[in-house]
């Protein structure tokens, strides 16, 4: 394929891509009021307990639509996942061979639920993160939080767990394509250990150790798990390159 035809196909993937994520974010913009309210309990289910103000405070006239704006878009990217990680598949599929095709596909409808599912693990820890991070506040004191900061937070936080979630598919995804073979993870198991136990501690900033051995643990069997696949995969690999050896040799 030309260069031009290239390009045109990759501006028509791209607009198709940000409209889907548009339609998404419109969407979006009518859940505003229920998932604000649910970004805001958090807050005062700790102002109730401490008997003390923490809510969400807008610090400017266009403050709170700046935030309006920016949770809708958050949502529609969230929602309209499957349609531009397709939209990516199908701009890259064409300069692919059959069985890479297959691969890439693969990794585009396992790895929207994963990144969903570590997204959502992100959300239920969020309610725990602030309770124990409001203990700091003085009795008596006030704790406005600001939209901007509080939202980015939670926007951080989501994103890293959904990352954190989809590594493991991208393990198989390039053992299957033949890129990093089992023993080349198997070789790293202490350091997917440490890294996943320090993501942990990182992300979780609560001082006791069984939150962040909670968010460990599932992360480390997902590596498990990935790793048991790639051995899985080479063994039938190896087995087949032997048998086509044989047969040329015979």
């Amino acid at each position: 394929m030309p260069l031009g035809a290239h390009l045109a196909e990759l501006r028509r993937r791209l607009l198709l891509a940000v409209l889907g994520v548009l339609i998404g974010a419109v969407v979006g913009w009518f859940l505003y009021t229920p998932v604000f309210k649910a970004l805001q309990e958090p807050l005062l289910t700790a102002a109730a307990r401490d008997g003390t103000i923490i809510n969400i405070n807008f610090t400017g006239m266009t403050s709170a639509f700046d935030v309006r704006l920016k949770v809708s878009a958050f949502i529609g990217l969230i929602v309209t996942s499957p349609w531009w990680l397709y939209q990516v598949w199908a701009f890259v599929t064409p300069g692919l061979k059959k069985t890479e095709r297959r691969y890439a596909l693969g990794f585009v409808f396992t790895a929207v639920p994963m990144f969903l599912i570590g997204a959502g693990l992100g959300w239920l820890l969020l309610p725990r993160a602030v309770l124990v991070l409001t203990e700091f506040v003085p009795h008596g004191a006030t704790n406005l939080t600001d939209a901007q900061m509080y939202l980015s937070f939670v926007m951080r936080l989501m994103l890293a767990f959904g990352i954190a979630f989809v590594l493991p598919v991208l393990m198989v995804v390039l053992n299957m394509a033949s890129v990093v073979r089992a023993r080349t993870w198997a070789k790293g198991w202490r350091w997917a250990i440490v890294i996943a136990f320090t993501f942990a501690a990182v992300m979780t900033p609560t001082p006791d150790a069984w939150t962040m051995v909670l968010v460990a643990l599932p992360i480390c069997l997902l590596y498990v798990i990935a790793l048991g696949l790639c051995i899985l995969h080479d063994r039938r690999y190896d087995r087949r390159q032997e048998s086509l050896i044989a047969a040329a040799l015979g």
